[in-house]
């Protein structure tokens, strides 16, 4: 690799040095050597290689890299290295479920290979959910987050919670509770409104309602925040600020929408790419199915689906929905539930296993 030393930008002239810089590129203009300088071809590669960096780091899809990059040889072979790679950002790692091939799996894999947390969780999301390759998809996520990524942590908490990939008895509350922590402490809401709920159920951890109330409250406001940074002051409608509770049971205080179990009125946030693959990937193949007996997470935005019959919980109050998280509920109950949700007397599955417990 070229290095800048001393003058690394020649001037453009017509002398003997630029002509034979040109013959060794093979740098051909109107079928002949011109002797004029290709300014290009005269960038050092480390140069080069901090454009692609900044270019792989805010490209908003996969398209406006690539595109760059196939443009010649150098720019392709620059562009795939591992310095490059590593900076890519989660827009331009989002891959479509109908356009999922072997292709893009290697693609993924050679992101991963060189540290790239955003690569490591969406090919571990797909291979633990998708392809059905529990441990190589969980060791991914387990590599996004020991490399602090909040998404990665948040979802293995998911996993821990409902011991996914596993039977009922591997379900782990305390490392749950543990990873719910970290992510939290990283900025991820839903793993916030997670912790709160696990406080003030005592589940995986002391029962403690008022720092559980706490953590809600405080990731109602962070939800919030986030809301009104991303849009114009003027473009807020009344209706965000605003709480009418149709669901019997405790669900907050209708006084104040941050003090409620699900939030503000706000739209829901766009879905991480790898939870919208997921999505696409069983709507497209399954029909909604992910396998015989099996259910997806009912919130949208997710697409987890079951590893084993009744893994997810139901609904306390209707029983028609059931979710992987306290997260993925308050949701979808801002989102559709709340005008669905109605009491019933009693329900049951038929198959009565038991696993399935209630939000």
């Amino acid at each position: 690799m070229r290095t800048r030393r001393g003058l690394c930008y020649p001037k453009a002239t017509n002398d003997e040095e630029s002509v034979r810089l040109l013959k060794k590129r093979k740098v051909e203009l109107d079928g002949d050597f011109a002797g004029l300088r290709d300014f290009f071809d005269s960038l050092p590669d480390d140069l080069v290689l901090s454009v692609l960096c900044k270019l792989s780091s805010t490209a908003g899809c996969s398209s406006d890299f690539l595109s760059v990059v196939m443009t010649c040889k150098r720019l392709n072979g620059l562009g795939m290295s591992s310095i490059v790679l590593s900076k890519a950002s989660r827009r331009m790692l989002a891959v479509k479920a109908k356009s999922w091939s072997e292709s893009s799996h290697r693609f993924l894999k050679r992101v991963a290979d060189t540290g790239n947390a955003e690569a490591c969780f969406t090919l571990g999301m797909i291979r633990f959910y998708c392809l059905q390759n529990r441990g190589s998809g969980a060791s991914l996520m387990a590599k996004a987050a020991i490399a602090s990524h909040a998404p990665a942590l948040y979802s293995l908490a998911v996993v821990q919670f409902n011991g996914s990939g596993g039977t009922k008895s591997d379900k782990d509350l305390r490392a749950g509770v543990a990873l719910c922590a970290r992510a939290a402490f990283l900025g991820q809401i839903d793993a916030l409104r997670e912790l709160g709920h696990c406080l003030q159920d005592g589940y995986g951890v002391k029962k403690n309602i008022a720092e559980g109330r706490r953590f809600l409250i405080q990731a109602n406001a962070r939800e919030l925040a986030a809301v009104l940074v991303s849009c114009q002051a003027a473009a807020v409608p009344p209706s965000w600020l605003t709480w009418s509770p149709r669901r019997q049971g405790g669900v907050g205080d209708a006084g104040c929408p941050l003090l409620s179990d699900f939030g503000c009125n706000v739209p829901s946030p766009e879905p991480h790419p790898a939870n919208r693959f997921l999505s696409d990937w069983f709507a497209d193949r399954t029909g909604n199915v992910p396998g015989p007996g099996l259910r997806l997470c009912s919130h949208m935005g997710c697409g987890r689906p079951e590893t084993r019959r009744h893994e997810f919980r139901r609904c306390s109050v209707c029983g028609a929905v059931n979710y992987c998280s306290r997260a993925c509920q308050a949701l979808d109950w801002k989102l559709r539930h709340k005008v669905e949700c109605a009491p019933v007397e009693r329900w049951a599955d038929g198959n009565g296993d038991g696993d399935g417990e209630g939000l």
